[in-house]
């Protein structure tokens, strides 16, 4: 990197606002690990799963909303402990109102057809619908529109088809990471679907 005062985090901020993808990686790279830590310190009632999904949540909004960081106000790593301190409140929220909604698929009270229904990390989406009824292409195109972050494991599991397994022992990832950042790229392509659809 050229010597221009810039800190290496200056360095793939500056990339990332300008659309660099594979810059908003390595910020996820060299970030994640102290954000974990903190969430996890944050919501201790909250399992590795949730932990992984607020991460993914506060990337996602900061990448986002990357052109509003003002490096002179704050660090960066500051920047997404806010956005993540947010975000873990939203979800903790959310969690206590559908808590009191939730039947245990465990409860002997539980409907045969609820616990029948249950697939995979949510299988069952219109995403099934844009892999079965329309071409891989558009499929792929509407993928390579998602972050990085999420792009690969989207291609494999819903293209390719990978099981989850698979896919974290391809990439390295954790299992935890793979089924939240594919959560969060199904939900991220329901809403482009959704989108082309009111066009």
């Amino acid at each position: 990197m050229d010597k221009t005062g810039l800190t290496r985090t200056d360095e793939l901020v500056r990339r990332a606002v300008s659309g660099d993808g594979s810059a908003f990686t390595e910020l996820w790279d060299t970030n994640i690990d102290s954000l974990r830590s903190y969430i996890g310190s944050m919501v201790k009632q909250l399992d590795d799963f949730y932990i992984d999904d607020i991460c993914s949540r506060s990337f996602e909004k900061a990448f986002r909303q990357i052109h509003s960081f003002d490096a002179s106000k704050s660090r960066f790593s500051t920047w997404l402990t806010a956005i993540a301190h947010n975000t873990a409140l939203d979800v903790l929220e959310c969690e206590k109102r559908s808590s009191s909604k939730m039947v245990s698929i465990d409860s002997p009270d539980a409907p045969a057809s609820m616990i029948g229904s249950i697939q995979e990390e949510g299988d069952s989406t219109v995403l099934d619908s844009i892999i079965k009824d329309e071409d891989e292409e558009k499929m792929q195109k509407l993928i390579a529109s998602l972050p990085d972050l999420y792009r690969e494991v989207a291609t494999k599991r819903l293209v390719e088809g990978a099981s989850y397994k698979d896919i974290a022992e391809e990439t390295g990832l954790e299992l935890n990471t793979v089924r939240t950042r594919i959560r969060r790229a199904r939900q991220m392509l329901d809403k482009l679907k959704n989108s082309a659809e009111d066009e």
